[in-house]
């Protein structure tokens, strides 16, 4: 009998699909590639690459251009559909949009996946510095423990999800201003819950601070955060202290109770 693929049982894996995978994550990181270099990246047989690399270009999710292979841009069409498909980003974007503007910062919307931070959405304010930087990281998972929305995330989630997070993926350090002990992490997720959003003075980057506040549903249940960044000479005394924290928190709200609108107005429609 079939396994529930609803279920967390343990299913057997394919090793083709396994390989697939990794071809798909080679082209990434080489930024494309020929089939010697995956063949060297991978340390797979030129068959096995090859037969890959034909299988992906038929299904229109590699390209290739000279003798070099790439991602296509299908894989943008399905992640458009993927965040268009999260509530967060549906009801957060135009109140992160907003915040942005109003702080000439870049405004930040991001969720957790696999024990990651992911990020959903970011707007650069008309201030706003560190453009490469920024785009750079929209395009890879991160821990969670060195930016403000990742530890206003980790805050609201169980205690035993957070040390299983921890156990996944480690503390590592970005700067040197990173928390990379457990107890002092799990002592900062206590003050977060306190006073009710995250700060990352320069944990995450040197010269750059963020407030962060959880967004959660009607249940209590973190669904992400939304945060703030700019550098010190500008996020700095009552800016880093009151202004942008209120401000991020406000923002945070009101996604909440329009979240929690758009979730009754759907649900009432399904008994009319």
């Amino acid at each position: 009998m079939p396994e529930n693929p609803n279920t967390d049982a343990p299913s057997r894996t394919l090793s083709t699909v396994d390989t697939a995978v990794s071809v798909v994550r080679a082209l990434e990181e080489l930024d494309g590639a020929r089939v010697a270099e995956l063949v060297d990246y991978l340390g797979l047989s030129k068959s096995t690459v090859y037969n890959h690399l034909a299988t992906l270009r038929k299904n229109n999710l590699v390209a290739k251009d000279g003798d070099s292979y790439h991602l296509s841009l299908q894989f943008l069409l399905l992640g458009e559909y993927v965040r268009n498909q999260q509530i967060l980003y549906q009801v957060g974007k135009e109140e992160v949009e907003a915040l942005a503007e109003k702080t000439g910062e870049y405004a930040h919307l991001s969720t957790e996946q696999h024990g990651l931070r992911i990020s959903l959405l970011k707007v650069r304010g008309e201030r706003a510095v560190g453009s490469q930087y920024q785009r750079s990281k929209i395009q890879r998972p991160d821990n969670l423990h060195a930016s403000s929305t990742g530890k206003a995330i980790l805050a609201f989630l169980p205690r035993s999800r957070v040390e299983e997070i921890v156990d996944q993926h480690g503390l590592p350090a970005k700067t040197a201003a990173t928390i990379t002990d457990r107890d002092a992490l799990f002592d900062e997720l206590d003050q977060i819950r306190e006073r009710g959003y995250a700060c990352n003075d320069e944990e995450e980057i040197e010269g750059l601070r963020a407030v962060g506040a959880p967004i959660r549903d009607r249940n209590g249940t973190v669904l992400g955060a939304l945060s703030v960044s700019g550098p010190t000479s500008r996020i700095k005394g009552e800016q880093f202290r009151d202004t942008i924290p209120e401000m991020v928190t406000s923002t945070a709200n009101i996604i909440e109770v329009n979240m929690n609108m758009a979730a009754r107005s759907s649900n009432d429609g399904r008994f009319d």
